[in-house]
C-alpha cells in the first residue's frame, strides 16, 4: 500500500512539474511564470516526501521542511519584484 502511495505521489509531482514547465514557457505574465515555479517547488518538496517514504530515511523530511523555507522567502521576494516591474499599457510584458 505504501508502494502504491508512493508511485501516486511521484506521478502527480511529474504531472505538476510538467504542466509548470509549460506555463513557465507560454506566460504570458510574469505572475504566471512565478507561480509557475512555485509549482516547481511543491513538485521538489512532494518528491522529497515520496523519497522519505520509500526510504524509511527521515532525512528526507528535513530536506522537504527546508525547500518549503527557502521557497516560502524566494516568493515573497520574486513578488515584490514583479509588483515593482513597470506595467505595459498594451497588457503584455512589454519588450
Amino acid at each position: 500500500m505504501m508502494a502504491l502511495a508512493t508511485g501516486v505521489l511521484v506521478a502527480g509531482a511529474v504531472i505538476a512539474a510538467a504542466l509548470a514547465s509549460v506555463r513557465i514557457i507560454a506566460g504570458p505574465t510574469l505572475s504566471d511564470r512565478v507561480v509557475a515555479l512555485d509549482i516547481f517547488l511543491a513538485a521538489a518538496i512532494a518528491l522529497a516526501v515520496a523519497a522519505s517514504l520509500g526510504t524509511g530515511r527521515t532525512v528526507f523530511l528535513d530536506v522537504a521542511i527546508g525547500l518549503a523555507l527557502v521557497g516560502f522567502v524566494a516568493t515573497i521576494g520574486w513578488a515584490r519584484l514583479v509588483h515593482r516591474a513597470p506595467r505595459d499599457p498594451n497588457g503584455g510584458e512589454g519588450p
